[in-house]
C-alpha cells in the first residue's frame, strides 16, 4: 500500500486498552461493539501500515456493509487487499454461522402479513441502490421470512428475467410462498407495464409449481407500491 510521506496509521496495540476491540468486548460485551470492531476481532490482524480496525472499516465500505459482505463469495473475499485465504475463510465462516443462527431461531424471523412488513425486510436498503435489483423473499408456512435472495440486477423486466430463476431457491428451500421485491432507482415506485407483466407471469408459474406469489413490491425513495394492493398482475385482487 502506497502512502504519502508522513502519513501514519496507528496500530491497535497503540490504542488505549479501553479502545481495543477485543478488550472492549471482554469488558462491555459484544453487543456494544460496532460492526467494524466485531470484524476486527474476527480478523485479528491488519496489514503492513494499516490497523485491523482500518481494514475492517475498509471492508464494510467496499462491500456496502454487512449485507454486501455476507453475499460475497470466498474467491472475492480472498482477492480483497488485506485478507488472503486464511482471513477470508475465517470471515466467511463467521458470517455463515450468523446466517445459520438466524435460521435456527424461527420465532425471531420477521413475519410478513402486509406490504409494510415486506418493506421492513429490505425496502429501506433497496431504496438506496443505484442499480435496479430484483429480490425474492422466501417465506415458510407461517409467512415467516426464511431468507432473501437477489435474482437479477441491472434493467429488471419480464423479458430479461427468467421466471425459473424467481422460483429456484424457493424450490430448494421448499418454501410455499414468495414475495417479489425490486427498486426503481429513479425514486418513483409507480409500477411499469413490464413490472405488471412480470408479476402476472410469476403468479401463473407459481400456481403450476404450488408456490404462492404473495405480492410484488416496487421500491422508490422513501415509498413503495404493492401490486397486489393495486390489483395489478394478481387475479381477483
Amino acid at each position: 500500500m502506497h502512502r504519502a510521506p508522513g502519513e501514519y496509521h496507528i496500530s491497535v496495540k497503540e490504542l488505549p486498552a479501553s479502545e481495543r476491540p477485543r478488550e472492549r468486548l471482554r469488558q462491555l460485551g459484544a453487543d456494544v461493539l460496532t460492526n467494524a470492531e466485531l470484524l476486527a476481532v474476527i480478523l485479528n490482524t491488519g496489514t503492513r501500515g494499516e490497523s485491523v480496525l482500518d481494514l475492517a472499516q475498509r471492508l464494510l465500505v467496499s462491500f456496502g456493509g454487512l449485507v454486501g459482505l455476507a453475499r460475497a463469495d470466498l474467491v472475492t473475499l480472498q482477492q480483497f487487499h488485506g485478507l488472503g485465504e486464511a482471513k477470508a475463510a475465517k470471515l466467511k465462516a463467521a458470517l455463515e454461522l450468523g446466517r445459520r443462527l438466524a435460521l435456527a431461531q424461527p420465532e425471531e424471523r420477521p413475519v410478513v402479513r402486509t406490504p409494510e412488513d415486506v418493506y421492513t425486510v429490505a425496502g429501506a436498503e433497496m431504496a438506496l441502490l443505484e442499480q435496479e435489483q430484483l429480490r425474492v423473499v422466501l417465506l415458510d408456512t407461517r409467512n415467516r421470512v426464511l431468507r432473501t435472495v437477489t435474482v437479477a440486477q441491472g434493467h429488471v423486466n419480464g423479458a430479461q428475467v427468467r421466471i425459473a430463476e424467481l422460483f429456484r431457491e424457493a424450490i430448494r428451500a421448499n418454501a410455499p410462498a414468495i414475495v417479489l421485491l425490486h427498486n426503481h432507482p429513479s425514486g418513483d415506485p409507480t409500477p411499469s407495464h413490464a413490472d405488471i407483466e412480470l408479476t402476472r407471469s410469476a403468479v401463473q408459474a407459481g400456481q403450476l409449481l404450488g408456490i404462492e406469489v404473495i405480492d410484488h413490491l416496487v421500491i422508490g425513495h422513501g415509498r413503495f407500491c404493492s401490486l397486489r394492493r393495486l390489483g395489478l398482475g394478481f387475479p381477483n385482487s
